[in-house]
Order: C-alpha cells, then structure tokens, then sequence
C-alpha cells in the first residue's frame, strides 16, 4: 500500500549528521525529503548597527541565546573595530553555545556562565545572581519577548541590539516546487511561502508545522493545519510527521489503495 505523499519539503537546512530521524523516515515510508531553508540570517551593516544608538564597550555583559547572535557579534565588533575587553562577562542559554564561544574568545569559568537546563528561567535566575552587571543582548530583528518579560520582572538593566535580520530566502524560477506536503517551523516561513507563491493554492498539499506561533501564522494565512508539533504524543517535528505518515498509510490499507 502507497502513501498519497511521495516528496516532502523540510523548511530548514538539511542535517549536518548522518543520523537524522528525517532520513529514518524517507527510508522507512519511501518518502523524498528535501531540506531547503524558506528564510535566511543576514547581518545587519554597520550603518544599521549605528543608527541603532549602542556603544557595545558601554556594557559589562552581553546574552547569548543562540550560536548565530555570537557570529553576527564578534563579527560586527570586527567591521566597526572593537576590540572587546578580557573583563567581559557573558551568559549563554545552553552549554553547546557557551563551547561555542571559543571560536572566538578564550574559554573562562569565571566569564562564562550558562544554564544547566538550558531554559529561559534558570539562565535569568543565572543573570539575576549578577544583577549589577550592565547587559547587552544580541538579537535578531524578528524575536520573542519571552526573555525580555522575564528579564523585566527582575529588573535587569539590559539592551536589545538587532545585530541580524530574518529574510526571505527567495526560490528561483528554475526551482521545482512540486511538494505533497510542507514543514514550517517559524512564522517567518509562512511569510516567505506567501512572498515567492502570492497565488499558492493548498488543496491536497499537506502543511505541517512546530510551535504555536507558527501554527497561528498557517491558520492567519486562511491555510489548512495538518500535522502540528510539540503535542503530548510527538514533542518533535519528526515524531510528528512519523505519526502522521503512520496513519496515512493504515487509512490507505483501509481502503486498499
């Protein structure tokens, strides 16, 4: 028994390791999986940067909440030629982007601080313990407020910099878009399906996205939901669409497609 889905279209790129549940899944249903990213990261010019009123060596402190914001900053302190001190602190929400930091600065514990966990709350009750320092936190332009809410209620004196940007990763004309089914995983993404396809009509193909931002962004666009992660039975993307293609295929054996 066939799947009605044949090629899937992730909106990410593709893994960099050999072991992917994505690839488990293209073997195991017969499925062609693409990865292709709908959105980019840009760095903002040095001219953006400086409109943006921010002295960086005014700061004590700079947030790390993703490997991209420690690139596109030691990256733009490098264009406008600042040179950061040895006494910089920073605080980083997971311990893979800490490591991180020593592609670029040398590795201290007494700089270097992250969250064990690797969520929002234990990394603000991390900064709060150094509530005197003064906080710069590199950001992109489309962001959540979430940290910055919690960072509020502390009363931690701190400052956003849009040091890079989320854009629309735009297909060429030559580019087949001939997918049975669609992966998001930002609202940013929906943004961009509907920027290259004004005219991009739903029909059979199936949407599938993670988080509920996103999930609002494809139901905001007048378009169908049909596989929406985390839930309680797929707290991934790819538990998801396991899930899904599962009962695809019993649903066909069902009615002897």
């Amino acid at each position: 028994m066939a799947l009605n889905i044949k090629k899937l279209l992730v909106s990410q790129p593709k893994p960099a390791l050999e072991k992917s549940p994505y690839f488990d899944i293209a073997e195991k249903y017969g499925v062609e999986i693409d990865f292709r990213p709908f959105i980019k990261v840009e760095p903002v010019s040095s001219k953006e940067f400086r409109q943006q009123r921010i002295t960086i060596l005014d700061y004590t402190a700079v947030v790390f909440t993703a490997r991209t914001a420690i690139d596109h900053f030691f990256h733009l302190c490098e264009e406008l030629r600042v040179a950061i001190p040895e006494t910089m602190k920073y605080f980083c929400m997971t311990k893979a982007i800490a490591v991180y930091l020593q592609k670029y600065t040398v590795y201290r514990k007494r700089k270097i601080f992250f969250a064990q966990t690797g969520k929002q709350d234990e990394l603000v009750t991390i900064i709060s313990k150094h509530a005197k320092e003064k906080y710069l936190i590199p950001v992109s332009d489309v962001h959540k407020e979430d940290l910055f809410q919690m960072l509020d209620a502390k009363k931690i004196d701190y400052t956003k910099a849009v040091m890079y940007k989320t854009v629309s990763n735009d297909f060429s004309k030559e580019e087949k878009f001939d997918y049975d089914m669609l992966l998001f995983f930002s609202p940013s993404g929906i943004a961009s399906l509907l920027k290259n396809f004004p005219d991009f009509q739903q029909e059979d193909i199936r949407i599938g996205c993670f988080g509920p931002t996103t999930a609002k962004a494809v139901k905001d666009a007048g378009l169908r939901l049909d596989v929406e992660a985390p839930s309680p039975e797929a707290p991934s993307m790819t538990a998801a669409l396991e899930l899904y293609l599962k009962k695809e295929l019993a649903k066909n054996k069902k009615n002897g497609k």
